[in-house]
């Protein structure tokens, strides 16, 4: 009798589990995987990063939040009449994805997938309900790639703040340290902009981790937003701390002794560090509460019942809106799939090594090579760093042009980034129009940096495809729109420096680079093709 009600047991589990809502549910994941494939492809490759290395824990601990929510989501088997939003969401996401697909950059094809998950959910649940689950699915943000502009940019600022606040703390113990640009010059040792920016990697997981602690966290609405919020903070705090204590180990025990705990230091040290300041600093947002409650009764840690929540996927009904998501999707991934493919565009350009040695009366001196390890992150496929000089000029002028086959992968490189690293200040910087001889008008970015008593002028743009503009996020946009007119994704920053000399002043380092910028753009089109 007993086996028989096994039998009965597992065979009705199994009826459930079988059933066509589920059934369909399955059918939708699986179009997914093949429609948004790029996008999971490029989360794959991104969680190699050591940035990034934290991605494959978030779909997990997502899933769980998702969980623990369902638990406080009563059982519904009834009818669920308001699945159009979730509808309305998987179009937007569908569009999204495909946009991405189009234009071939692989990370807006991973957004897309972030908002499909909602759109499921919604769809799942309908809308009264399924707006409830919003934390789990935000928390996924967590496992995206920032856009390459954003990342340079937020990872140079934290970089200064970073390497300044290092740089006080050793100052306060009295070593000897002098602070160019993100260079920590110790005298016998330089700590570069890599290696004081290695902990700030460790970002990343912090801001999930501190997600997910606002998100348990029971309290007011404004203390879970300092909690969210003090992620970045707190980890900047930790390399500083980092950069202080190898600075110290080398003005006291030498280079030998500082490589064995860069290593050690940069691993978990500093993640569990920034988590015990995290609790410390929950802490203390308890002991302000007036209820008067602890730290772990503040936290809703109950994991109890998890499994039960993970069964009710066998209550999912069949829906007209979840056979339309399986269908249309799948129907989607098949079309992409059979669509010929288009060939990679061959772009008609003279490599940088034919550039003249002379444009007009300017003369051009020989190729300036990077140091490998700076040709390493810009990545170019080719670039060009020379001098040009003229007899009637005492001082010449630095031109430098960097070009890519292929920028869909990456942001663009802003001096903004680069120059600072290298220890220039920049002490002015605005955009203006220019107009070339053709009388073609166009904006240029105009920098004024220094580095002690030396000062430098600078002109930079970036170049897409014959479409010159100083801001990195409208050659984005022409960057994008290029793959999707003609295919091409190629691109080009242009840079002209050159030193401001006291005698002479700012007006005739000026006239000269305009007469530098207006040569070298007569030839450029050769080496930076346009349309």
């Amino acid at each position: 009798m007993a086996n028989a009600n096994l039998v009965d047991t597992r065979n009705n589990f199994l009826q459930d589990v079988l059933n066509w809502g589920v059934f369909w549910l399955v059918i939708a994941f699986v179009s997914a995987g093949f429609f948004f494939n790029e996008g999971i492809a490029e989360l794959l490759k991104a969680w190699k990063l050591p940035e990034y290395s934290h991605g494959p824990l978030i779909p997990v601990l997502s899933g769980l939040l998702f969980l623990r929510q369902l638990k406080t989501v009563p059982v519904n088997y009834g009818p669920v009449a308001d699945r159009w939003p979730g509808v309305v969401l998987l179009l937007v996401a569908v569009l999204i994805g495909a946009g991405g697909k189009i234009i071939e950059i692989r990370d807006i094809v991973a957004y897309g997938l972030i908002l499909w998950v909602g759109a499921i959910l919604l769809i799942s649940f309908g809308w009264k309900t399924g707006k409830h689950f919003w934390p789990p699915v935000v928390h996924l943000v967590f496992m995206l790639p920032l856009p390459g502009a954003v990342y340079y940019g937020l990872s140079t600022f934290l970089q200064g703040i970073s390497s300044e606040l290092g740089v006080y703390f050793l100052q306060l113990i009295s070593v000897p340290v002098y602070l160019e640009g993100n260079i920590i010059d110790l005298g016998v040792f330089k700590l570069q902009v890599a290696e004081a920016c290695s902990g700030l990697r460790y970002l990343f997981p912090i801001l999930s981790f501190s997600y997910i602690f606002a998100v348990l966290y029971q309290g007011p609405m404004w203390h879970k937003a300092l909690l969210l919020v003090s992620a970045a903070p707190i980890t900047v705090f930790m390399n500083s701390v980092r950069i202080a204590i190898a600075g110290w180990i080398v003005n006291n025990y030498g280079l030998d002794h500082v490589e064995g705990f860069s290593h050690f230091f940069e691993g978990w040290v500093i993640f569990i560090s920034c988590v015990l300041i995290l609790f410390a600093f929950a802490w203390v947002l308890v002991k302000l509460r007036r209820d008067r409650i602890g730290l772990i009764e503040a936290l809703d840690l109950d994991t109890e019942g998890l499994a039960t929540q993970a069964r009710r996927i066998t209550l999912v009904r069949p829906s007209a809106a979840m056979i339309f998501a399986a269908v249309f999707v799948g129907a989607l991934a098949v079309s992409w799939q059979a669509m010929p493919t288009r060939g990679e565009v061959q772009i008609d350009r003279e490599p940088f090594v034919l550039f003249p040695k002379r444009l007009e009366e300017w003369r051009i001196g020989p190729h300036q090579p990077l140091d490998p390890e700076i040709e390493q992150v810009l990545g170019a496929d080719d670039y060009l760093s020379v001098n040009m000089s003229q007899a009637v000029e005492p001082l010449p002028v630095e031109l430098f042009v960097a070009w890519y086959r292929d920028q869909t992968d990456g942001g663009t490189h802003s001096p903004e980034v680069c120059l600072p690293s290298a220890g220039w200040e920049i002490a002015e910087l605005e955009q203006i129009d220019a107009t070339s001889r053709t009388g073609e008008t166009f904006s240029l970015n105009r920098a004024i940096i220094q580095k002690g008593v030396t000062r430098m002028l600078v002109y930079y743009w970036y170049d897409q495809r014959g479409v010159r503009t100083a801001s990195e996020y409208e050659a984005k946009l022409h960057l994008m729109l290029g793959r999707f007119l003609d295919g091409r994704d190629d691109s080009a920053i242009v840079r002209l420096t050159t030193l401001v000399d006291p005698q002479e002043g700012l007006g005739a380092a000026e006239e000269r680079l305009q007469k530098a910028m207006d040569a070298a753009m007569q030839t450029l089109p050769r080496f930076v093709p346009e349309p």
